[in-house]
């Protein structure tokens, strides 16, 4: 399974005729991704046929919100849901990095049957087994991790820990400076079958079809 992370629409549109699998379409990539706007998901949604999951996060930075910002998140939820989201991608955390279990649970209600995803919030905490017994308990559906470092390559180790013992519980998606030219390694040491990628080529902007390509055929 492939992914697709988006930043803007062109890079949206550009995957979602290519050969990805899903889209995690959000908004500005310099502060990791955000919530996107309404109507150009609508607009992606009523044009292709291609899964598209929603990032629902109001700012960059950590992952622990205010009562507003945690508001913001609902009503973004309740919104892209109604809009026909075919997944949403969010994760809470605690003031001391650790999965926000109440917050989450009411986000994991309010999106109902909507399959969840939970974000690289979950790199950021102490222990990532426990954390990833929390989400399966929650019922988020995928967790989109490196294996608690900065980059998939880095977090084989723990990537393959986590894939040998939960996989079977939830969608481990690897993610994490995912391209063609390493993703055939990190598939073999972690035994992985879900990845995610932005495919943006260096020095590029925009969502490279090619790479796209390269990846698909890579991971399938």
């Amino acid at each position: 399974m492939l992914e697709i992370a988006c930043f803007e629409i062109t890079s949206a549109e550009i995957a979602l005729q290519s050969m990805a699998d899903r889209i995690e379409f959000c908004a500005d990539i310099s502060r990791g991704g955000t919530t996107p706007d309404f109507y150009e998901f609508l607009h992606l949604k009523k044009t292709y046929s291609t899964p598209i999951y929603v990032m629902i996060r109001p700012k960059g930075g950590n992952f622990y919100y205010t009562a507003h910002e945690f508001l913001q998140m609902k009503n973004s939820i309740i919104s892209f849901k109604e809009g026909g989201a075919d997944g949403l991608v969010f994760g809470i955390l605690d003031a001391h990095n650790e999965i926000d279990e109440r917050k989450n649970r009411e986000l994991l209600e309010l999106a109902g049957d909507t399959p969840c995803t939970f974000h690289r919030a979950f790199d950021r905490t102490s222990d990532l087994e426990k954390s990833i017994e929390t989400l399966i308990k929650l019922g988020f559906r995928t967790v989109l991790t490196s294996g608690g470092k900065k980059t998939a390559l880095e977090g084989q180790e723990n990537l393959k820990n986590l894939i040998e013992k939960y996989q079977h519980k939830i969608e481990i998606l690897i993610g994490g400076g995912v391209r063609s030219e390493n993703l055939a390694e990190i598939r073999k040491f972690t035994g992985g079958m879900s990845f995610h990628s932005s495919a943006i080529l260096k020095y590029d902007s925009f969502v490279s079809a090619e790479e796209i390509s390269r990846l698909k055929q890579l991971s399938s």
